[in-house]
């Protein structure tokens, strides 16, 4: 999951009641102490939340802004691919399966949601089967099905000419994925056969091979379910039908989007959700420097939760007052740089390998924020994903590039210089002033990249996720962050590593990497039931990577939030990288 970030540290797949925000709110409710900030605010302290809950509170009213600097790839659940949107989805689209809303590594428990239990799995694992809950509702009243919930997939990941920015996680999965057209060109009734509801509660989804990890896999918002009398396609996004607690009152493209409260919403078919706020505002294009004003303020939630601007960072650490209304935590999340196997000269493991041991990482790392953004990194996994396993296949003194050693595998490589382009995303500062420094790093060993920037709502639509595209530019390596589709090694490395993974737009395996054992081996760990086996096999595919040279590690992701004033029930959960959980937050103002 992009910016997506989300992370495994337990067996899972065990039956896990469902636990009510209520009951959490009273467990581990972080009560103010002694610190203030500037306006005399009193405040939790440095990651309370990250610990519990912030300023727990049931009272009901008001509005919960939230900004974003740029726009989403989409707010349509079938089509949308970011952690926030992940995150921000489940207010108005309810999938199957969900994480629990919890503070730090408690949020990635697994709880049922539009499902009224954890999947049944037969056949191995091979066959998953669900119960939906009784009295589910759209917001006009009429009731969801188990048949929406197989449309909602079949719609999300077997219309990629249409519907492409999410993962497709199900159509490499699902029996008959491969020939299944999807229901905008395959117009039976009866649709992918291996989703079967043989009744209005019950869904059974058929796969093709064993998934030892599948209600993860459910727990997307891809299984929300989408009434396919109202899909509009591309413009599904512009009329949602909601299943959650919230439906939108507006939407204008590009600008913001109006949530209130759905009527129809049952409490009783529902034990996470709370509806306190009355409505829910999201801003776009915001400029970065003015969220943090904002957020400072106490009037707006930085929707993309990726952390505070360099300026901000600046302010707050070196203040006792604002720091304590931080939050600073890993957000299981990878910042790299992807080698492009498919654009000339690095279709060469020699050429990648120069670029390997050309970076400086360490005034990547400062270039990002310095540690308090991220540790320096030399593995694909972070270290709180499992199967990972320490190492350095590239290692120099200091993380500060061998340029000796560059100059060497330039020459097997067969080359003496390199001209290439290198992406990043335009609204991302800290990410261009990392590709700005990794551009100083390579000119030195006679690598000559230059900057090429695109908007990060159509990064992996239309530029760097375009094979084709990339050939053209001549753009061979990509700036990348990355965090787990679902806590665990395959969440992480599938869509990054799987060859897949690829296809002509919306790719994040910006590698563009299809080797043989590293695809075989991602399979061989899904089907395996033992965990301990399944992290091993992990780390194998881990070192593979890095063999190939695929990817270039340049830090483990942390995040730096500030924690606004006069919103309730903040709680940072590792489920969506570090971000604060959207599904409760209220606002103490009316």
């Amino acid at each position: 999951m992009e910016g997506k970030q989300t992370i495994m540290r337990r067996s899972a797949l065990a039956a896990i009641a469902a636990i009510g925000s209520a009951s959490l709110l009273l467990s581990a409710c972080s009560k103010a102490d002694d610190n203030s900030d500037n306006n005399g605010n009193k405040s939790a302290g440095a990651n309370a939340a990250t610990k519990g809950v912030v300023n727990a509170s049931t009272q009901k009213g008001g509005t919960v802004t939230y900004e974003y600097s740029d726009v989403p790839d989409s707010f349509d659940p079938g089509n949308t691919y970011y952690a926030y949107m992940y995150n921000l989805s489940r207010l108005y689209a309810r999938p199957l399966m969900t994480f629990k809303p919890a503070a730090g590594e408690a949020g990635n428990e697994l709880v049922p949601d539009l499902a009224a239990s954890p999947g049944e799995p037969s056949d191995g694992g091979k066959t998953w089967t669900y119960k939906l809950r009784s009295g589910l509702k759209y917001q006009d009243g009429t009731p969801i099905t188990s048949k929406d919930v197989k449309y909602a997939v079949e719609r999300s990941n077997f219309a990629r000419d249409v519907l492409s920015l999410g993962p497709n996680y199900f159509q490499q999965f699902l029996e008959g994925g491969d020939k299944y057209k999807g229901p905008y060109k395959d117009k039976s009734a009866e649709g992918l056969k291996s989703i079967e509801t043989p009744d209005d509660t019950t869904i059974v989804f058929k796969l093709n091979r064993a998934f030892q990890e599948f209600d993860y896999l459910v727990a997307t918002p891809q299984t929300a379910p989408v009434p396919q009398a109202k899909d509009k396609g591309i413009d599904y996004v512009k009329s949602i039908v909601s299943s959650g607690s919230y439906q939108f009152e507006s939407y204008e493209e590009g600008k913001q989007a109006v949530l209130v409260r759905n009527k129809n919403w049952d409490a009783k078919t529902d034990p996470l959700r709370k509806q306190y706020p009355d409505k829910i505002v999201v801003k776009l294009k915001v400029n970065a420097e003015t969220i943090d004003q904002d957020v400072q303020a106490g009037t707006a939630i930085d929707l993309g939760g990726t952390g505070v601007q360099a300026a901000t960072q600046a302010k707050v650490v070196n203040d006792a007052s604002l720091k304590a209304n931080t939050d600073n935590t890993y957000g299981g999340r990878l910042v790299y740089m992807a080698i492009n196997t498919q654009v000339a000269p690095f279709d060469k493991v020699e050429c990648r390998k120069a670029v390997q041991y050309a970076i400086d990482k360490v005034s990547v790392q400062t270039a990002e924020g310095g540690p308090i953004r991220g540790d320096i990194a030399t593995t694909v996994l972070p270290p709180d994903i499992p199967g990972y396993e320490k190492a350095d296949v590239y290692a120099t003194d200091g993380n500060k590039g061998d340029a000796a050693k560059a100059k060497e595998q330039l020459k097997a490589c067969g080359k003496s210089t390199i001209s290439t382009n290198i992406s990043a995303r335009s609204d991302r500062p800290q990410e261009i002033d990392a590709a700005t420094a990794i551009i100083a790093s390579l000119k030195k060993v006679g690598i000559n990249a230059s900057l090429k920037q695109y908007p990060s709502g159509k990064y992996f639509t239309d530029y760097a996720g375009v094979p084709e595209f990339d050939k053209k530019q001549n753009i061979g390596l990509h700036m990348m962050q990355w965090g787990a589709d679902w806590p665990s090694g395959y969440g992480f490395l599938q869509q990054i590593l799987h060859g897949d993974a690829i296809g002509a737009s919306g790719n994040t395996n910006l590698s563009y990497i299809d080797d043989k054992e590293i695809n075989e081996t991602l399979e061989k760990a899904i089907a395996t039931e033992d965990e301990a086996e399944r992290n091993s096999l992990y780390a194998q595919i881990d070192k593979r990577a890095m063999d190939q040279a695929a990817i270039v590690p340049l830090t483990y992701f942390k995040v730096l939030l500030y924690r606004p004033a006069n919103f309730t029930n903040l709680v940072s959960t590792a489920a969506f990288s570090g971000q604060y959980d959207y599904l409760n937050i209220g606002t103490t103002k009316k």
